[in-house]
Order: C-alpha cells, then structure tokens, then sequence
C-alpha cells in the first residue's frame, strides 16, 4: 500500500483571535475555509476576522491519500489508529543575524555564514548549551482519534523532553507562551494551528532583520503519521512538514514566482522530476510545453498586481496585444519580442556584476522600457552578493523560452506534473522569489540539499537524537544531513511584523551593478519636548535622538518587493454610510495599505488591523474587483493638514494631506460602534508592553524612505 500525506509541505498562518480558526486554501490563489470548533471543513471563508476584529489563524489540513487518490480516515473500513506527531520549533533567535543572501550556499561555499563573517543574534551568549536555548522548542506533540486537541505550551512537554520556552515576562511586546496547537477533526484528520502573534524581548527594537532578547511565535516543523490496521496490512509511517507563517492578506492574489515554483524547479533540475524537460544537467529543447499550464498562470500574475501595487508598465504584459496562445510560425515575432523583455536569471557562481538581473531597462534606441517582471531582486538592499531586480526562476524561463519558439499546445485538458494539486497548493501560495528574506521562508528552499525528493523536506529525524538532546542552534542544514524542527524559518526577521513593516518598496539603484548603496551617511535627529505641570508649575523635558544610515544610491527606480503578501497601493472598499465616516474615505479611492500604521513598534501591535484585500466580483474570472475589507478603521484617526502648515505660506493651505494615526484614547475608539467596543476590550486585556527603539541603530527603512506614498 503506497500512502502519502497531503500536503507534503502545509502552510498554517497565524492569528490573534483566541477561538476562531478557518482552514488554508486547497488551490493556489484560492480562499481559505470556515471550519467548526473540530476543523471540520465548512465552505468557503465569510469572515477573515471575529466580531472584535482579531485575524483567526489558518489551520493546515493534513489528509492521507493512497497512490489511487483515494483518502484514508478512521472511516475507512480497514483502518485501526491513526496516530499523529508533529513538532514546531522556533530557531530565529540562536540563528545568525539577517545579511540578505550572504549566507546563501548557492553562491559556493564562500559565501558560508562563517566566511562572510556573519554576527549571531544574541552574539553575547556564546556557549552553545545556552544558545540551544534560545530556541523555543516545546518538544513533539501526539495526537489521535477524533474530535481531540493538544497545545505546543508548557503543560503538554513530553516526559523527558530538553523542551526550552522564552521568558514568561517581557519588558516590551508580548511574551511567548505556545506556538499553537493540533486538533483533529471527525474522521481523525489532522489540523495544525500555529501561534497568535505574539512577539516581545527585553531590549528596545533595534533591526527589521532580527533584534537581540525578541521572540515571536513564527514556527516549522515535522509532521508524522503511523496507520495501523484491522487485518495483516504491514504498519505504515508517513512524514510530512509544516510552515507557521504570517497571515496573507490578499490570499486571491498570487506571486509572480511562488514557492511552489522554486520547489518545481529545484525538482526538475535536480531530482528528475519532468525527465522529459531536463537530462543530463540540461533542458531539452524536444520538451513541449502547455500554455494553459505553464504560460497562462504567470502572465494572470503579472495583471493581478495592480490590486496591491501601481505596475503601470506591467500591465501591458496582460492586455493580449496578440494571441498569445497562438504557436504559429507566423506569431513568433510577436512571442520573441514580448519574451524579450523579460530579464534572464543572473549565474550564482558568476563574480561579475554585469549579470541581467542588475540592469532595469530595454533600451532600442532612444526608447526604454522596464524589464520584467517589475520588482525587487533578492538583494536590492546591501552591497554584498547583489541582485537588484527580479527574474523567473530557471525552469519557468525555459517554459517561456519553448512558447517563444512554438514548442507549446494551447489545451486546457492538460495533463498536470507529477505533484498532487493540494501539494502545489499549499506551498503555491507562498513567496518563491524575491527572498530577501521572504515573508515564509526564504532562499534555502531553492536548495536542493533540504529536500529527499520533490516536494518532500529531509527530515533528521533519527539521525543526531534530538528527541532525546534538543535541537542544535547552528547547524546550517543547507550544508545537507536533513532539517530539524524550525530549521525552515529561523533565517527570517525577527519580529516578523517589523520586516512586514519594512518590505514592502524599494527605491533600486539601476546605473551601477556594483552598488546599492552609498557610503554617504544620511543623518536624522528626532526632537521630543514633553510639557507637563505640576503643583502649579510648569515643566518641560527634550530627548534628542540621532541616527544615521546609508542612503540608497541615486538614480534609482521605484519598486515592489512581494505586494500578494504585503499590500501597498489598495482600493477603499467601503460602501455603506457608518463604513465610510469610520474609514473617512470614499469607496474606490488608491490609498496604502498600512496608513495609520506609522512604527515598526506599531506593526507589533496593531497588524491585525490591517484590511484583507478580497474579490468582490469573484464569480466572473475574467472581472475581478479587488479592495480592502475588514480594515479596523476604528483603531485610527483622521485629519487633513494644510500644506502651509509646513510650508508656512497660509496660501498653501488650499492644499491638504490625509494623515492617518492611531487613536490614543480608547474612550474615543469606543464611541464608534459596538465592534469598536469589543476591540478595545480585546487589546486591554493584552498584556502588550509598550516597545522602544534603539535609535543608535534603527536607522531609515531598508527601503531608503520614510514617505509612506
């Protein structure tokens, strides 16, 4: 009997509300699933938020399958126990600080942490028995039969288990108390819950990468699974993974290159996926691609950006100039000069920077045009191992490079890959590029050394006994051995929300291939003056801070790293009269995303007011209409300010900008409905601290602006 669990890599996302949960989508750019208290699928999403406006988290579904694709439950007639283990783990905090792609073993083994000098988080704790503990790691959990649940907290560590948890209190955010929890559902399947959102340390926020004492509850980890059965079927045991990421804010829209993409291409180009496509270290130019499969998706992506982000010029990329499902002869000039702009992958192992993904534009002469697909690189950031902009991966280059030259049908009955759609699915709605580092996970999955075949992630398990010795903190399982609990996340920021708040443009530097960045240092003091009386006195106080931060290098380009993931130019979405006095906007207006959002310490506290961008017009494909919905518009004020205000010149005040903030005043918040009311009570009841920042080294944004467009 040839089982399997689906999916093989799950993707759960978190979420604030304490009892709500919906389960992930089973298509790629589709919508998650209400489920009940059990996670018994339910239909479609109706509400991504509880009646306080908390985000509910997204539990992974894990079914099993026969090679037939026929699923296997406790239903199934000869089906005794299911049992299932899963262990998440959270490694962030014992990883080496976020350096872009320094690091990134596909750029040769120069580019070893090690070699490139790569500092620690928390570089003060040295010896490796207390850096195991700043891993949160509450061991494996077991779970069976129906209708059951079990948490990844404190009560539930296993008997013997070395189990490590960050400090019960904070002196900023929220500290870390569970990574989530497993449930199963009326036929013994399994769900994987993750964590709430929390995030908190003890040291001000210093980094959008990671910052010393701070936690959050990101995590990943092995799922297992043993069948056994009522006649004399042999036992069988199955190994899956989980991801525990951020919430996807706009779950309709999909990455131009999505994670499933890079784990396809690492399996064609490196496990014999499609043997007909690439032997012997090549692409085999015999190969005849699908358009409807493998042309289609892609360029629907690049249309679909313009509900997260302004992509002007990307947009003639969709409006079907010609037939592009034509392979005639006779439409190849027209297939060659639209695939034309579209820049080739830069060469890893190639030291020199005039590689394609450092150049920008098409030029023909006089003219120029931006080259696809319109956003970030995996490093636009540093000067280190530098790619500015970005390219298909290798396999989807040479799927183009086949339409181009007519190696392609046009049949929408096509055959899929040799990987289960829910498998796709799951990963399919993650980022695959850029990585820098991601939202997810970042650029060690495009490593072949983490997987043991397609799709499936090499698991140590057994092989160094940490289920008896607790996990390592700085084995880089890219060097190959296969991955541990939180090996898939521990390169991403730390907190998440910060970087959430950081990656979302970039102003790329396009005239010098060498540099992103200058050395000339851009230096920003910020001046508080507190006035306060007391005993018929008045009083005064003024904090200066300086810091200081390399500007990025004109002349630049106005770009996106990952908007599916984090939104930056949203349509208003509100329709009624209360709606739009909370929101203060008209319906259909472009404003961005994060407006009253003003702090990375914001972010930390206030993400889950952030709108879900959704479909309203989902019932006709070929007209979407995609705006905000769910915004906690209650949490922020409004106000116009004139523009002589800075200026000076009264005359200027004919002029306004919107300003968002966050409202201070709870009584105030309170007043705006009684969905105000609840979300108040909810973040009284929070035991947030408020967060500093260090202002020594904080800086700009890695983006180079403050301007919040």
């Amino acid at each position: 009997m040839n089982l399997k669990i689906s999916p093989s890599v799950g993707v759960a996302r978190l979420g604030n509300s304490p009892q709500q949960f919906c389960l992930s989508p089973d298509t790629i750019g589709g919508l998650p699933f209400e489920a009940d208290a059990f996670g018994n699928k339910k239909g479609t999403i109706i509400q991504f938020k509880d009646d306080s406006g908390q985000v509910r988290r997204q539990g992974q579904l894990f079914k099993i399958f026969n090679e037939d694709g026929t699923e296997i439950t406790l239903e199934s007639t000869n089906v005794n126990s299911i049992v299932w283990t899963a262990h998440l783990a959270n490694k962030k905090a014992a990883w080496y600080q976020y350096s872009e792609l320094e690091g990134n073993l596909l750029y040769g083994n120069e580019n070893s942490y090690s070699n490139r000098k790569v500092p620690f988080r928390n570089p003060e704790i040295t010896d490796e028995k207390n850096r195991q503990q700043l891993i949160i790691d509450p061991g494996p959990r077991t779970i069976s039969g129906v209708r059951q649940s079990i948490g990844f907290d404190e009560n539930n560590v296993p008997a013997g288990y070395p189990s490590s948890y960050p400090p019960n209190e904070v002196d900023y955010g929220s500290s870390i108390t569970t990574l989530g929890d497993l449930l199963t559902d009326d036929e013994g399947r399994l769900i994987v819950l993750g964590g709430y959102g929390h995030a908190g340390g003890n040291e001000p926020l210093t980094s959008y990468g990671g910052s010393n004492t701070w936690h959050d509850d990101i995590s990943d980890g092995p799922v297992y699974c043993t069948i056994t059965f009522n006649d004399n079927t042999p036992t069988v045991e199955l190994q899956a993974w989980v991801i525990v990421g951020s919430p996807d804010f706009a779950p309709e829209i999909v990455n131009i290159s999505t994670l499933s993409d890079s784990m396809f291409d690492v399996g064609v180009r490196k496990f014999n996926l499609v043997p007909e496509m690439f032997a012997d270290g090549d692409y085999l130019p015999s190969y005849v691609a699908n358009y409807q499969r493998d042309i289609l998706p892609i360029i629907k992506r690049l249309g679909a950006y313009q509900w997260v982000s302004n992509v002007q010029s990307m947009m003639a990329f969709t409006s079907n100039v010609f037939d592009f499902s034509d392979p005639s002869e006779t439409n190849k000039a027209n297939r060659t000069n639209y695939f034309s702009y579209f820049r080739k992958a830069n060469d890893k192992l190639n030291p020199s920077p005039n590689q394609p993904q450092e150049k920008l534009f098409k030029e023909n002469g006089s003219d120029i045009f931006p080259m696809m697909p319109l956003n970030s690189g995996s490093n636009s950031v540093s000067n280190e191992t530098i790619e500015k902009f970005l390219a298909l991966n290798e396999t989807q280059l040479f799927l183009f490079e086949q339409w181009v030259n007519g190696n392609f049908v046009n049949n929408p009955q096509f055959t899929p890959y040799a990987i289960s759609e829910i498998d796709m699915a799951s990963v399919g709605n993650c980022v695959g590029l850029p990585m820098c580092p991601g939202i997810e996970v970042t650029w060690s999955l495009q490593n072949e050394n983490i997987y043991s075949a397609p799709y499936i992630i090499s698991d140590q398990k057994g092989k160094n006994g940490y289920n008896t010795t607790g996990l390592t903190p700085s084995r880089d399982e890219c060097e190959g051995g296969g991955c541990e609990p939180g090996d898939l996340t521990k390169r991403m920021a730390c907190p998440w929300q910060a970087d959430f708040f950081q990656c979302t443009i970039q102003y790329i530097n396009f005239s010098d291939p060498e540099i992103n960045k200058d050395t000339r240092l851009q230096t920003d003091t910020l001046v508080t003056k507190k006035t306060w009386q007391q005993s018929g006195a008045e009083y005064s106080s003024t904090e200066v801070t300086t810091t200081e931060s390399k500007e990025p290098l004109p002349p630049s380009y106005y770009t996106y790293w990952w908007p599916p993931q984090s939104p930056w130019d949203v349509l208003s979405g509100e329709l009624t009269l209360e709606k739009q006095q909370e929101s203060y906007l008209p319906a259909g207006q472009q404003m961005n995303y994060a407006r009253g959002i003003n702090s990375f310490t914001q972010m930390v506290e206030h993400w889950s007011a952030l709108a879900f961008i959704r479909n309203n017009n989902a019932q006709d494909q070929g007209f979407p209409y995609f705006t905000e919905t769910e915004r906690n518009n209650e949490l922020f004020s409004f106000k116009e300010v004139g523009i002589g205000t800075i200026s000076g010149n009264s005359e200027d005040n004919e002029t306004t900008i919107p300003v968002f903030f966050i409202e201070e005043n709870s009584e105030k918040i309170k007043e705006k409905s009684e969905r105000a009311k609840k979300m108040v009570a909810f973040l009284e009841k929070r035991a947030f601290k408020s967060i500093k920042i260090s202002g020594k080294t904080l800086g700009t944004p890695r983006s180079g602006t403050r301007s919040r467009r």
